[in-house]
This record gives C-alpha cells, sequence and structure tokens, in this order.
C-alpha cells in the first residue's frame, strides 16, 4: 500500500478520551449523515463531530490513493478534536482506508468502518438474485468480494452490481426527488429487476436518502437493505467493551456538529433541514472558521 502523507506518526499520542467525549463520524460528503442519524437514534446520549470533505465529494471515481489520502486527514481531524471513536461512514473510503487506519491509530483510537449489507440480502432473498448499488470504487475494494466469496458464492444467489456516479450529486444538491435523479434510477434499475432481483443493498451511505425515489422507480418490487443500523450497534458495542458510553442524560446538547471541507456550508445547510429529522438538534460551519 503507498504510503498516505501527511499523517505524523503517533509519537505523543492524544489521552485516552473520557466517555463524555463525542463520536467522530467521517464521509465524503453528507450522505455520511444517513449512519449519524442512526447512531443518534441508537445512543441518545452522545454528541457527534461530523467531518464532511465536500472539497472532494464524490470519492466513486477517484484514485486509491487520493481515497486513502484524504480519508487519513478526515480521521486525523477527528482524532485531534478529542474524538472517542471513528465512524468511517463511507463505503469507498472503507474499502481502502481500514487496515491502514487502524494499525496507526491502534486500540486506543477505534475505527469503525462499513462494508455493504450483502448477508442479510442473501439470507433472505427468494429469488437467489440480489443486487448491490455502490460506487466503481467501492467496487474495486477487497471488502466487498470477500463478503460475496463468504456469503453469496456458498449460497448459490446472484450478485448484480450496479454503479453510477449521478447520485451522490443528486442528493449533496438536495434534488434526489428531482426528475434527473428519477430517469437515472430507472436506467440503472431496470435490468437488476428484469434479472429478478428482490433485494437491492445500497452500497453508499448517501443512498439511503435515495429510498423514497427507489422505491418510486421500482414499484416497490425491491427490499433495501442499508448498514445504518448495524453500525450505529457495533459502535455501541465497542463503546460499551471500553467503558466510554455516556451514560449523562441532557436534553440540551448539539446532538450532530457538522463541519464541511468545501466552504459550502450556507449552500448545504437548506439541503441538511431537508434530510434531517426535525427531533435532532444540528449545526452546520466551515473547517477552515474552526
Amino acid at each position: 500500500m503507498t504510503a498516505v502523507q501527511p499523517m505524523p506518526i503517533l509519537l505523543n499520542p492524544m489521552p485516552h478520551a473520557f466517555a463524555d467525549a463525542p463520536i467522530g463520524v467521517f464521509d465524503s460528503g453528507i450522505g455520511g449523515l444517513s449512519i449519524a442519524q442512526e447512531i443518534a437514534r441508537h445512543l441518545p446520549n452522545e454528541r457527534i463531530l461530523y467531518y464532511a470533505d465536500t472539497a472532494h465529494v464524490p470519492y466513486g471515481a477517484r484514485s486509491d490513493h487520493e481515497i486513502r489520502q484524504f480519508t487519513a486527514e478526515a480521521i486525523e481531524w477527528l482524532y485531534r478534536q478529542g474524538c472517542k471513536i471513528a465512524v468511517v461512514a463511507c463505503n469507498t473510503a472503507s474499502a481502502f482506508s481500514l487496515d491502514y487506519l487502524r494499525e496507526h491509530y491502534g486500540e486506543r483510537f477505534p475505527i469503525v468502518g462499513l462494508v455493504p449489507a450483502l448477508k442479510p440480502a442473501v439470507l433472505q432473498t427468494q429469488s437467489k438474485v440480489v443486487a448491490v448499488l455502490a460506487t466503481p470504487a467501492t467496487f474495486r475494494g477487497q471488502l466487498i468480494k470477500d463478503v460475496m466469496n463468504r456469503f453469496a458464492e456458498p449460497a448459490g444467489v446472484s450478485v448484480l452490481t450496479i454503479t453510477s456516479l449521478k447520485l451522490v450529486p443528486f442528493v449533496e444538491s438536495g434534488a434526489e426527488m428531482s426528475e434527473a435523479c428519477l430517469n437515472e434510477l430507472h436506467m440503472i434499475l431496470e435490468p437488476a429487476l428484469k434479472q429478478g432481483a428482490d433485494f437491492l443493498v445500497l452500497g453508499c451511505t448517501h443512498y439511503p436518502f435515495l429510498k423514497e425515489a427507489i422505491g418510486r422507480v421500482s414499484g416497490e418490487k425491491l427490499n433495501l437493505i442499508d448498514s445504518g443500523q448495524a453500525v450505529a450497534r457495533q459502535t455501541a458495542y465497542i463503546l460499551i467493551k471500553n467503558r466510554l458510553l455516556c451514560d449523562k442524560i441532557s436534553h440540551n446538547i448539539t446532538r450532530i456538529e457538522c463541519y464541511v471541507s468545501g466552504g459550502n456550508a450556507v449552500e448545504l445547510k437548506p439541503v441538511l433541514q431537508h434530510l434531517m429529522p426535525e427531533q435532532l438538534t444540528w449545526t452546520i460551519q466551515n473547517l477552515e472558521t474552526v
């Protein structure tokens, strides 16, 4: 693996975090807020520090080295903010960066990653055909290949791979129900429907925000599965294991503090107002102002 720079060796690592420290969540853009929302629902006492690398979104068509570089810089920022755990809420980034990050930080700073939720689709399919919608970079990574080899092939389940570089920008701009987005979804999903797929695995954290649009296009013929709940449970398990679960109930905290690297916080605020549930308190600001 090509060395990732700049990322200094931890000669003077941060002290062990306390239970009231925030959970760090990273994605290439705002799609990882689908994961942050699941964590917030599952762990109602926790604060979440969210890093959106909007300066470089989308990651799907970028080189392997660029993906590792941007991910390393984002996780280092969360680490330096005192987060007690980091969630790489990006399937593309997880596909190329998890091993390196875990080796770099060690047990002092746990890293949770994502892999498309293919296993539950394989276990539940009736047609023995499932589809995975993800970025080209995610399919280049070893994580999804390992899951296919381990679960789909022994079960005799055919896995159809679907990619599109247009979907993430639709979500980032709040245009997930636009005619252009619906047309794109129809074009890429129609072949899978014709081949009898009954499950669609959402292999990018932006895609849960497309569930309504996918339902309209597919006529509810596809059962949709994403990784949000599984990641929230895994995050809780690690926090409990490390005695870092926050047990202080506070009604006055901002649940999700969102920082964007692209200087576009003002433009993204109405998109977040559309995507975030009313009961969750949140803020958004540009990274350079911190």
